[in-house]
Order: C-alpha cells, then sequence, then structure tokens
C-alpha cells in the first residue's frame, strides 16, 4: 500500500501538486476550507489548464472540507501532510493534521514566505522538510479551475527545491522531489534556507508592488517606475540575507550580488538586471499577477507582513535597515483596509 498523503489548502499551488499526484496514482486528500471549491471537485474534477494545450487536465480527486478532517480517526494514519494555505494560516493546519499522522510521518511546508519555524514549533524540526517553488504562477480562478500562468520548468528549471532544515540529502526528501515531479520538474536542495530566502526575495519584489498598484506582472517590470521600485526592494533583500548568513541561489537568472548591486547605483548592473526583468515579462501569460495582487482583488487578507513586513523585521534585528519593505509594508496594509485604492500612482517619487 502506498503513502497516504494529504494536501492542506487546494489553492493554486497546493491544488496542481495535490491534482498532478492523484493523476500519477498516488493516494492524495485534498483539504480545503472553501465549501464551493470542495463541492466542485467532488462533483466534477479539479479542473488545471496552463499556456499550452497539453496542460490541460481534468482530474477526479480526493477532496474534503476542513471540518470533515476529524473522521480520519477512522482512518489509516497520513503519512506525508503538504502544507500549503497561506502563511498566517500555517499554525492551525498543522494542529489539524498533527494528530492524525503516522508515528514516521512527516509535514512539508509548499508555501510562500519562510514557515517552516512555525510548523516546527509544534511538530519538531525532525518532523519538517521545507519545498521551494521556484517561477511558477498559478491563480484558483473559480471553484475547482485552477490555471498556470508561467510556462512549465521542464528541463530550463528546477521548480520544485526541497530541503531539509539540517540540509542533509535524505531518502524522505527524495521521496517528496518524485512526488511532486508529477507536476514539474524537482531536485533536492542542500540549501533550503539560502532557496528560502532567495524565493522570499523575489516575492517582496513583486507581490507587493502588484498588490498596493493593481499592476500585472508584466506591466510592472515593463514600466520604468515600477521596475525601480521593485529592483530596489530586491536589493534590499539581498543585503539583509547576506547579513543573515544565507548563501543566496539565483533568482529569475539574476545573480544576488548584482542585483544588490543594481538597487544602489551601480550602472552596469542596473542594465543588467532591467534586461532581464524586461525579457522575463515576454514569458508570462499578459494577466499573470502575484498571488498577493490576487488576494487583494478578491478582498481577502494579505502575506504582507510575511514577506516585505519579514524582510524588515529581520533586517532590524541584524542591523542592516531596509526602509523600502516598511514603506512597501505599510502600503499594502493601507490599500488593504481601503484607505487608498490601488494604483501606479501610488508609488510615484519612490
Amino acid at each position: 500500500m502506498g503513502k497516504r498523503i494529504v494536501v492542506v489548502g487546494a489553492g493554486a499551488i497546493g491544488g496542481i501538486a495535490g491534482g498532478h499526484m492523484t493523476r500519477a496514482g498516488h493516494d492524495v486528500t485534498l483539504i480545503d476550507p472553501w465549501p464551493e471549491h470542495v463541492e466542485t471537485m467532488r462533483t466534477q474534477g479539479l479542473h488545471l489548464s496552463g499556456m499550452t494545450p497539453e496542460e490541460t487536465h481534468t482530474i477526479k480527486v480526493n477532496a474534503i472540507h476542513l471540518t470533515e478532517v476529524q473522521r480520519f480517526c477512522k482512518e489509516r494514519p497520513v503519512d506525508i501532510a503538504f502544507i500549503c494555505v497561506k502563511s498566517y494560516d500555517t499554525e492551525w493546519a498543522t494542529h489539524l493534521i498533527k494528530p492524525y499522522m503516522a508515528p514516521d510521518g512527516y509535514f512539508v511546508s509548499l508555501q510562500n514566505c519562510i514557515n517552516e519555524e512555525r510548523i516546527a514549533a509544534i511538530v519538531g524540526w525532525g518532523k519538517l522538510l521545507g519545498c521551494i517553488a521556484s517561477l511558477v504562477a498559478a491563480e484558483l480562478y473559480a471553484p475547482g479551475r485552477i490555471k498556470r500562468t508561467v510556462p512549465l520548468g521542464g528541463d530550463k528549471h528546477t521548480v520544485f527545491r526541497v530541503g531539509e532544515p539540517h540540509g542533509r540529502i535524505t531518502p524522505r526528501a527524495e521521496e517528496v522531489v518524485s512526488l511532486l515531479r508529477s507536476a514539474d520538474s524537482g531536485k533536492v536542495t542542500t540549501n533550503l534556507w539560502g532557496e528560502r530566502w532567495s524565493k522570499l526575495t523575489v516575492n517582496a519584489m513583486r507581490n507587493g508592488l502588484c498588490a498596493a498598484t493593481g499592476l500585472s506582472g508584466n506591466q510592472r517590470d515593463a514600466a520604468d517606475g515600477p521596475r525601480s521600485v521593485s529592483i530596489r526592494l530586491g536589493s534590499q533583500s539581498v543585503r539583509v540575507g547576506q547579513a543573515l548568513g544565507y548563501s543566496l541561489e539565483r533568482m529569475l537568472g539574476m545573480e544576488p550580488e548584482m542585483l544588490a548591486l543594481a538597487g544602489e547605483g551601480n550602472k552596469d548592473a542596473l542594465a543588467g538586471i532591467e534586461e532581464i526583468l524586461r525579457e522575463g515579462s515576454k514569458k508570462r501569460s499578459d494577466d499573470q499577477r502575484p498571488s498577493m495582487a490576487q488576494d487583494m482583488f478578491k478582498g481577502r487578507r494579505t502575506e504582507t507582513d510575511f514577506i516585505n513586513g519579514y524582510v524588515a523585521e529581520r533586517g532590524a534585528f541584524i542591523g542592516v535597515p531596509a526602509p523600502l519593505h516598511t514603506k512597501m509594508n505599510d502600503l499594502v496594509h493601507r490599500v488593504e483596509r481601503g484607505e487608498l485604492k490601488p494604483s501606479a500612482d501610488l508609488i510615484k517619487g519612490w
């Protein structure tokens, strides 16, 4: 009998991962708090699409509402629990599944931001792996329907990077990679924390900026003003990560030091980074928006405190100020509260 897998949070990334693992024949249960989404998946299947016809699938999945999880007490234990909820929901989602785990079961944080410490505080570091989803963007645009808005990574880019907190390569890390390869390319990383901060830097460059301005990803990278703000946000995040001792990875084809220098005014570095961002905008769907911008549009709580706010917080802790992140975090909160309407005018003069 194969491993029993649960995915807590069947949104864009959780739905893609869980749907493809199901399609590959694994025993997967998708758990979500949105009743209409759960009911649609039950009755019509989970419909996945992307930028090519080959990415279109309708998958019969096992989907349940989070209020039904208590029935797990009468079923076999859970071997692998993927936590795919928003950062602010991490603790309750972990507590929800913890009582039903097998003795050797473990959790995988497949989320934005850095949530491993929150999960470890509940289940222990020995029960936890982290997974970065690199260069993947998708949207749950209707109940039971998820659309990927960037190309597959395939052999050109490794999407899923799975790592142990201690950095060693283990059989269970390789097991998770094998599962996720049903959705896209994957590898085991010995640099979980460097990968995490690198992904956080990308999110900090993009998410709050699009949420506050209403710009799409392509509009953000094509316009001089927003692109400049994005680069300077990235630069400050790189400097904080370096001060914290992380070994940062290439991000969107950008070397960390080059990105840092670009935001600090180095003309050669700036020209190179701007070219990379402009070229990247040609590969995405025109309607691609980061998850925080999607949340803002739908009137949901954002993860800004866990992205720009977190960079600012850690910068203050280590003594490397990140004032633009503080400013962006405050702006997103004002838009979130309805004090301001999303507009590119909000960042003029930054």
